[in-house]
């Protein structure tokens, strides 16, 4: 089944004026998000994570593409590491700095890789726990100041595979469901401050790096067998949902966790359903 286009069915100024951080927007699907909040009316998007030279190509590329859609919004590279809160608040004050305000919070940077629990490192554990949900909590932590003043909002991605249970993430799993926690807490707590805080899952995203990393090889054809809507998500999908959390459209929606994944992991159950054991089997074999 194809993916329907939805390159246009937000106005291009749903975010005019808007300044937007977002950490690990430097690739993947953090980078389609800046691109869409750009190419939506944001004046200013920060693409943050600890490689500068890839965030300063990116953010060259963002800003051009914004351009070439008729949007004069700019994309600016703030290098920082989402484990050091030193390195976080220095970021955002240079974002602050530079655009004057900060209204949308995208919590995107992640670590993940496949790992049988029982082989697993300490410290392989220690570091995905401190790039997902610590790096989520002291980003969210040092940007709240600036979010009070603007009644802004955060949006933070986690995903689905704890919803069952997926072998060779636990890792992930336990960090993620943290997130989804914090996601409920801190709507509560902090939309006193007039600050909303969703989350969002994505499923199965084609010609992704997660799915090239974490997906047995083959698999790709099993797993869209499994998904009700028969295919998997793409970027701009996964985008569009942010774009809907971040405006207006969402103005009495906050502690939400917005699935975006083809009713998958109702059916996936692990990626074990119907016929993945065996791929699975296979690659453990190999770890």
């Amino acid at each position: 089944m194809a993916a329907t286009s939805t390159a246009n069915v937000f106005t291009r100024d749903a975010l005019r004026g808007k300044i937007a951080f977002v950490t690990g927007g430097g690739t993947g699907i953090c980078k389609d998000i800046a691109q869409t909040l750009l190419e939506h009316g944001c004046a200013g998007v920060a693409i943050v994570s600890r490689k500068m030279a890839v965030l300063e190509q990116s953010a060259r590329e963002l800003t051009a593409k914004a351009a070439a859609a008729g949007a004069s919004g700019v994309c600016v590279a703030l290098a920082a590491d989402v484990r050091v809160p030193e390195q976080i608040e220095k970021a955002l004050a240079d974002c602050v700095a530079r655009f004057g305000k900060l209204d949308i919070l995208v919590n995107g940077a992640a670590g993940n890789f496949l790992a049988l629990s029982a082989k697993m490192s300490y410290n392989a554990f220690k570091t995905v726990i401190e790039i997902d949900l610590l790096g989520t909590f002291y980003t969210s932590r040092a940007a709240y100041p600036y979010l009070v003043k603007s009644k802004g909002n955060i949006i933070n991605i986690t995903m689905t595979n704890h919803y069952t249970g997926m072998q060779l993430q636990a890792h992930a799993g336990a960090a993620k469901s943290g997130i989804d926690a914090m996601t409920r807490h801190h709507a509560v707590e902090w939309g006193q401050d007039g600050i909303r805080v969703n989350a969002i899952a994505p499923g199965p995203i084609e010609n992704t790096e997660g799915m090239s990393k974490l997906a047995p090889p083959g698999y790709n054809e099993t797993l869209q067998r499994t998904i009700p809507l028969g295919r998997m998500g793409t970027v701009r999908e996964v985008a569009n949902a942010v774009l809907f959390l971040a405006s207006e459209a969402a103005s009495y929606v906050t502690g939400a966790i917005l699935v975006v994944d083809g009713a998958a992991w109702m059916t996936i159950g692990g990626m074990n359903y119907p016929d993945g054991i065996e791929a699975f089997k296979q690659l453990k074999a190999k770890l």
